[in-house]
This record gives structure tokens, C-alpha cells and sequence, in this order.
């Protein structure tokens, strides 16, 4: 959450950014999307993030009112995660990033390959 950001006369994609911006707060989000998910699941989903990092995600996007966060009473303690309403309305956003983020891998994947195929032939 950007405890700086004015809500009054800030900018609406700044207020957006200022809950799901951070590198693994979309990517969590997108897991999220599909049902609830232990710590653990969400922990293996997103290997490149360290606990810590995803730990302080989450939080922020409990704090935000995105991500609702369960703790069950047994031994040892279990705790799930899941998408409030609020949160499942970031769905077509994340859908479009999605699609926006295909069509820039395949359009840097061509380039790369065009790029291979120049220095063959030179």
C-alpha cells in the first residue's frame, strides 16, 4: 500500500498501482484467481520470490482488502489465502496484462530469432 500517495487529487492508474504494483503482488493475485491456496502452494507457484517478499506482499494486499487470509485452529496451524470480491474485480486487468505480456514475449522472441538468423547468413 502507498502510505504516501493522495487519495484526493492522485492520479486513478497511480491509485491502482498502489495496490497491485510490486513484483509479485499480480503474480499472486493470478494464483489466487484460480481458489484459495496455502502459503506453501503460493510459495512453490512463485519460485523466483524469496517467503519474506511474498509474506509482505500478501499483507499489503490483506491491508488493501484484495487477498483474505484464513488461520485454522490445529496443530500444526493452517493458513489459506483467497481473493476477496474486491479482489476478484482486478480479474480482466490481470487478463489483459496477461495477454499484453504474450504477445511481448512472442513479438522479443521473433526479434531474437531474426536476430539469430542475420548472423548465420553473415
Amino acid at each position: 500500500m502507498a502510505r504516501n500517495y493522495n487519495w484526493k487529487t492522485g492520479c486513478d492508474v497511480e491509485a491502482t498501482l498502489s495496490v497491485i504494483g510490486g513484483r509479485w503482488k499480480p503474480v499472486l493475485v493470478c494464483h489466487l484467481l484460480e481458489g484459495r491456496k496455502r502459503f506453501g502452494e503460493l510459495r512453490r507457484l512463485t519460485p523466483n520470490a524469496t517467503e519474506r517478499m511474498i509474506t509482505l506482499q500478501l499483507r499489503e494486499l490483506e491491508a488493501d482488502g484484495v487477498v483474505s487470509r484464513h488461520v485454522y485452529a490445529e496443530v500444526p496451524p493452517r493458513v489459506e489465502y483467497e481473493l476477496t470480491e474486491f479482489g476478484r474485480s482486478l480479474e480482466p486487468i490481470l487478463m489483459l496484462m496477461q495477454e499484453w505480456g504474450s504477445a511481448f514475449k512472442a513479438r522479443r522472441l521473433a526479434e531474437e530469432s531474426k536476430g539469430d538468423q542475420s548472423a548465420r547468413t553473415a
